[in-house]
């Protein structure tokens, strides 16, 4: 979709808006990381301020996948920092979606890969490992399932049931 803008996205499918097939993520994310533009499927992870499981996905193959981490919108730590973000980079992850917060935004922004995050913040999450893998969770208004297509930029996400091409 490098070429393809979210908007253009929209204005091409007016039938899966109605349907619910194609839907967009409220306008509630900071852009982070050089790649403005990114998309893939979707894998899913629910935690609140605990980034274990953060971790451990981003040390496998991303295999241009795109982590959609539900953090319960907290502002109170960053689950998610500038090593993981570098380990996702090098193990081919696209982008990292957080409902939450991250820090070491320095080191993310020199990173090329996609990273929206509703703030940064210095403090840093809890290591109990306790969440949800693989499962349905919303985020800025918009339910989002494994398996689903992101399509990001500067515009917005999108969250689609396949992929699309225009």
């Amino acid at each position: 979709m490098a070429l393809v803008t979210t908007a253009e996205v929209c204005d091409a499918n007016p039938q899966l808006i109605v349907s619910g097939e194609l839907r967009a993520l409220q306008p509630i994310f900071q852009i982070y990381g050089r790649r403005q533009v990114f998309s893939g499927p979707v894998v899913t992870l629910k935690i609140f301020e605990d980034n274990v499981l953060v971790r451990e996905f981003l040390e496998e193959r991303g295999n241009g996948r795109v982590l959609v981490v539900d953090g319960g919108g907290s502002l109170r730590c960053a689950i998610l920092g500038g090593n993981p973000v570098v380990q996702a980079q090098n193990n081919g992850w696209v982008g990292i979606v957080v409902n939450g917060c991250v820090r070491d935004v320095d080191e993310i922004n020199g990173c090329d890969i996609g990273v929206r995050a509703l703030a940064s913040h210095p403090m840093k999450a809890n290591k109990k490992g306790i969440g949800e893998k693989h499962v349905p969770v919303t985020i800025a208004g918009t339910r989002i399932c494994d398996g689903e297509w992101l399509y990001a930029d500067t515009d917005g996400i999108l969250i689609s049931k396949m992929e699309l091409s225009v």
